[in-house]
């Protein structure tokens, strides 16, 4: 073989590069009167199952393939009786014959054959560099096609294409077994993940009270484990056994302590339903001071009792209260015709407002205010009875006093109520979860989630402000 016949103008991916001079005309049609022989069973068309299932999938390739053009004259010739020559580093050996056309022709039909069977390798290459494909199946084509290279019916750089295909078969193995460390990688990361998961499902599921919060993170850890794949059956299996497990415990527990708070409310209305039928029995009293002692007792207690069920509680209240009134309208009415006697009495409690009143400030010392409220209270009812046409004055006044202790204590209750201060509580919770996801985000380069998980904590980050300003204007 000379220099210029062994010499192969290819680039450094091993795909040959054109050459300067023009390209062989378009494929000859059929000759009139005469049928070209079809190629023999020795030289197998170029087109394979590599190059179909390539073809099939472009785009797992990270470039395109570039056309593989050659000059078949380098490689072979044509003889004038359509003998068809090609030379290889064994020389020289026939690969079959031309009769559509003259010699010319026929070169630039082998040389197309060639070079669509260097677009197959090219091809094959491409999809091993690329880790796209399965290294085994490119394995098993590249032999197969080097197999057809000793009876190929082409012209053109046969012993490149051989070389080529002995590094693709070389180099598959090596593919192949990156390929495993890559799965077994991605099979011990998402076993930790859902390792990590399931254990944090187990810890809710065991100690969390944050009964809102707990359960919206198990929704999250669902969600989240249907998106991680890879994970050994049976390895799967367990860890779902875990995560289910956790969350039925939550949820019992969560079951338990609604019940308990339902038994609790409804014991605080059976309570009050007894405080209401103690109150009834006492409105006809005319024990008039006695009574009311007791009546405050009563409201002690009714205040101790807890809250029932929100529609019980308002009129069971109204209930009570209307005993109350009903007792102190008829002892004011009793009170109306000794006038005359209770002078000397409405004067002490005007002395009583004018010493009390103004050091009842419960914006500044609510205890001491109620302390004070009570003790005026006390020395009120000590006073004894005052003249009908002065009652409403001066126990408008009182009342002016009670009511703005009772509605200070009110605000207060309100401002410290515990389901309010829990639910803000709870989205502050949900802010952190959401940067925390943020900067894991941002850690593992994920910067559309991260950017997802920011905007979701900026929403809780208002609802848990709005939540807190609520509280603050009770």
């Amino acid at each position: 073989m000379t220099d210029r016949e062994s010499s192969s103008d290819t680039d450094t991916t091993g795909t040959a590069a054109p050459r300067p001079g023009p390209r062989p005309g378009p494929r000859p049609g059929p000759v009139p009167g005469h049928r070209p022989p079809a190629p023999s069973s020795a030289s197998p068309s170029p087109s394979s199952d590599a190059a179909a299932s390539a073809e099939a999938a472009p785009d797992s390739h990270p470039h395109a393939i570039v056309p593989v053009v050659t000059d078949p004259s380098e490689w072979g010739r044509v003889d004038e009786d359509g003998t068809a020559w090609v030379r290889t580093a064994d020389g020289e050996r026939v690969i079959g014959s031309w009769q559509a056309g003259d010699a010319a022709e026929g070169l630039a039909h082998f040389g197309r054959r060639y070079d669509d069977l260097a677009t197959e390798v090219a091809l094959l290459e491409a999809r091993l560099n690329s880790g796209a494909g399965d290294a085994k199946k490119t394995k098993a084509a590249a032999v197969a096609l080097a197999e057809t290279l000793p009876t190929a019916a082409v012209i053109g750089d046969i012993d490149t294409l051989a070389s080529r295909l002995r590094a693709v078969i070389d180099h598959s193995d090596e593919v192949a077994a990156e390929h495993r460390r890559t799965r077994d990688a991605q099979r011990t990361e998402a076993t930790a993940r859902k390792e990590a998961l399931a254990a944090e499902a187990e810890e809710i599921g065991a100690e969390s009270t944050q009964w809102k919060a707990a359960g919206d993170r198990l929704r999250a850890i669902l969600d989240e484990w249907k998106t991680i794949r890879g994970v050994d059956r049976k390895v799967d299996d367990a860890l779902w056994k875990r995560y289910s497990k956790a969350r039925e415990a939550f949820n019992r527990r969560r079951g338990a302590h609604f019940a308990d708070l339902d038994r609790e409310r409804g014991a605080a209305k059976v309570r009050k339903e007894e405080l209401v039928a103690r109150a009834e029995a006492l409105s006809s009293s005319t024990d008039w001071v006695e009574t009311a002692h007791v009546f405050r007792d009563l409201l002690t207690e009714w205040k101790a009792a807890g809250r029932a069920p929100r529609d019980a509680d308002d009129v069971l209240w109204q209930k009570f209260k209307g005993a109350q009134d009903v007792f102190f309208a008829a002892r004011n009415a009793a009170q109306s015709e000794q006038n005359a006697e209770f002078e000397e009495n409405a004067r002490l409690k005007e002395q009583l407002l004018e010493q009390y009143g103004p050091s009842i400030d419960p914006a500044a010392d609510l205890e001491g205010a109620r302390a004070a409220l009570r003790t005026l209270q006390d020395k009120w009812d000590a006073a004894g009875k005052v003249p009908r046409e002065r009652m409403g004055d001066l126990e408008g006044k009182l009342r002016a006093i009670e009511k703005r202790v009772r509605d200070a204590a009110d605000s207060e209750w309100r401002r410290t109520d515990p389901e309010a201060m829990a639910r803000a509580a709870q989205f502050r919770e949900r802010v952190e979860q959401f940067e925390d996801q943020a900067r894991k985000a941002d850690a593992a380069g994920k910067a559309k989630d991260a950017e997802k998980y920011r905007a979701q904590a900026q929403q809780w980050r208002e609802w848990a402000d709005a939540a807190q300003g609520a509280l603050e204007e009770r």
